[in-house]
Order: structure tokens, then sequence, then C-alpha cells
């Protein structure tokens, strides 16, 4: 168990909600964030713990994120742990793209990690450690057939992962990316079998990854057990083939 506390975005559902409780089974004192307070307010419901907070200001406000970042650290005592969750997927064909997509997936991203991170990193700095951790993709790896701007978001989450873990490593902050493959998220249960079936043959692991595989993997990444290991992008995607 751990008094430290750790800020989740994207924490309302699928892989956020599972990382948020797992978190919170490992003790910390969690804070998430989502995208409108009737969903805050639901998760917050689900998880009914005195532990979690929840919060819904826009991740690309910089100056109401240094805020909220800055209270969350007077009011708790530390800010530990940054998981940059929330993001923003789809697959419409490039003859069809409109500049307002590309950049409405690429603000929240790309620009809010970003936001995030730096203000993160600024506290993370005078307490002389600190972990940042983003949700990368299969795809930063392998695109995608359609939906351009999502894998290049996360094309961008990888550089900015090792980038910042090579800027930020002498002050003993930390920075990785999980790199979810196909997970059992609402989207993919939403799917007809005749697709998941197809998906499934192509793990070798015979099986789609669920939430909480993501969720283990950034508690570890979080851990003492990764205290050397930074600028890694973590596959967790059941070895699927390309």
């Amino acid at each position: 168990m751990t008094n430290k506390v750790c800020i989740v975005t994207g924490g309302t559902r699928g892989i956020g909600l599972s990382t948020v409780k797992a978190f919170l089974e490992e003790g910390y004192q969690v804070v998430l964030y989502g995208s409108r307070e009737e969903t805050v307010t639901k998760a917050l419901n689900e998880l009914n713990s005195e532990k979690v907070e929840g919060k819904w200001t826009s991740l690309v406000d910089e100056e109401a994120i240094k805020k909220d970042f800055a209270e969350i650290k007077e009011k708790y005592g530390s800010l530990d742990v940054l998981i940059n969750n929330a993001g923003l997927s789809e697959s419409t064909p490039f003859d069809k793209y409109t500049k307002d997509l590309f950049e409405k997936v690429m603000s929240l991203n790309v620009t809010a990690p970003y936001v995030c991170s730096q203000a993160a990193a600024m506290i993370m700095k005078e307490q002389g450690q600190g972990v940042i951790l983003n949700t990368s993709s299969m795809v930063s790896r392998n695109g995608q057939p359609s939906g351009l701007a999502y894998p290049v978001s996360k094309f961008a989450i990888n550089g900015m992962t090792i980038s910042l873990s090579r800027e930020l490593g002498k002050y003993n902050i930390r920075v990785n990316a999980v790199a979810p493959g196909i997970t059992m998220t609402d989207m993919v249960k939403a799917l007809p079998e005749q697709m998941i079936g197809p998906m499934i043959q192509a793990i070798p692991m015979k099986r789609i990854g669920e939430p909480e595989d993501i969720a283990k993997a950034f508690v570890f990444l979080a851990s003492d057990n990764a205290s050397y290991i930074t600028g890694a992008i973590l596959p967790v995607d059941g070895a699927m083939a390309v």
C-alpha cells in the first residue's frame, strides 16, 4: 500500500476506468479526469471510494490544468504519477477527411498529453521524482488502413515519451508508454462476431486483451519494480501479427 497520488485522464470508462481501479487497489489517491460532469459522476458512483475524486477540466486548457495539478499537489501532498490516457479513435477514409477532424484528434491525443505532462513535470521536478505514463497503441508501430490522425497521434506520443524520458531523467522523472493491442472495450464489444473472430486468430495468445491487462502494465511501470525503465513503449498486445 502507498500514500502516493495518481492522475488518470480519460478515467471514466474502458482502459482508463480499469486503470483507476488498479491504482486504488494499490492504495493510491486517484484523481480521474473525464470529458463531462455526468460521465465523471457515473464513474465515481461506480467506484464508490473515498480515495478518488473526479474533474472534467479541458485537458488542453494550460492555465486551468496547471491550477488543477497545483491544487491536487497542495491537497494531497504530492503528484507522483500522471497517466495520459484520454484519447479519440476514429476510422474516417482519407478522401473523407477534414482539417477540423484531423485537428480534433490531434488536440486530445497529442496536445492534451503535452499540456498535462508539462504541468505535472513542473511539480515533479520540485519533488525530485515522478512518473509520466502515456497510452500509445499498436497502430503506432503498424499504422492502420483508415483513420489517419489516430496512428499519426500515437506515433507522436511515442516520440513525446522517448524525448521527455531523455530530458526529464536528470530530475528522477521516468516517462514510459503502454501500447495496447485490441482490447475488450465498449467499442470492441459492439463489433459483430464475424469481425472479432479473425482478430482473435491473428493473436498468438488467441484472446483479445482485457482493460485490466493494460491497467496492470501501468501499475508495473509506475512502481519501484520499474525504477530503471524509462523511454520504453511497452506493447501489451498478445504478440498480435501485423
